[in-house]
């Protein structure tokens, strides 16, 4: 495994990276309601991100994925396609995945979304899921292993009667998308590799109400549901390691104060 070390340069350039992402995020949640399609969502994205960012959406054409946004509802685990048919109703959840370029290099983050209002089950695993990824973010800093990060992860989700997908993980990230390391949203303590200043990666933990089981729709190819059918939900952040801890890159304004970088 070869984890790069970002240069102050690289890493000014991810820190650019990671704001455009979460603006796309704050942008587009007044859109998020009762009527729209997941493919007008991603339309609004797309030319948010090309005409106002003069940027690229990382995932268009990625691998052959057709769409500029991930939407993954309700039992959507992740990597839901956004469709003009697919029309979101009052009380469904949506986790938009955003990933933007500029530059050449990438920043990776995603919101869970109510359509309306949601439904109390509903409420409780996304916020349970969005501690997950927080008490995952505060774990990090230089000699933390990424065990560490993925125990405290599963402790917290299994805690509250959910349980971790484990097919899919975080990532390292930087001018490649998907790079090493894997970071793993479970699994034991002081096992792993170790965190050293100028890692770069995602934290994104999928959780589900029911089973952690999953499957891949064989249709297109990218779909993955719970395969007992309950909810599904998912955060994630690009993280920097810092000397003393880190840094959240795609933090929004939303977050500051209530769950910022350290000082």
């Amino acid at each position: 495994m070869t984890v790069s070390i970002k240069s102050s340069d690289e890493i000014e350039k991810m820190r650019i990276a990671g704001r455009l992402a979460a603006q796309v995020l704050e942008m587009i949640g007044e859109h998020i309601k009762a009527g729209i399609s997941t493919g007008e969502l991603d339309r609004i994205c797309h030319d948010y991100i090309v005409n106002e960012q003069q940027a690229i959406p990382a995932p268009l054409n990625y691998r052959g994925f057709p769409k500029s946004i991930c939407t993954s509802v309700n039992h959507v685990v992740c990597h839901g396609i956004p469709a003009d048919n697919k029309i979101l109703k009052s009380g469904d959840i949506v986790n938009i995945d955003i990933t933007v370029i500029k530059d050449g290099y990438h920043g990776d983050t995603s919101k869970m979304f109510f359509v309306g209002k949601p439904l109390g089950h509903a409420e409780r695993l996304a916020q349970v899921t969005q501690e997950c990824m927080y008490k995952g973010i505060q774990m990090v800093k230089p000699g933390v292993k990424l065990g560490d990060i993925g125990h405290v992860i599963q402790t917290h989700a299994e805690d509250n009667h959910y349980s971790v997908v484990q097919e899919y993980c975080g990532h390292g990230i930087g001018a490649v998308f998907h790079e090493d390391p894997q970071v793993l949203h479970y699994g034991r303590a002081n096992t792993g590799l170790e965190l050293k200043a100028g890692m770069t990666f995602t934290i994104e933990p999928m959780i589900n109400a029911g089973k952690r089981h999953v499957k891949l729709l064989t249709r297109d190819g990218w779909t993955v549901e719970t395969k007992d059918k309950r909810l599904s939900a998912q955060w994630e952040h690009t993280i920097l390691v810092t000397e003393t801890g880190y840094e959240i890159f795609t933090l929004r304004d939303e977050e500051r104060g209530k769950f910022g970088n350290p000082a």
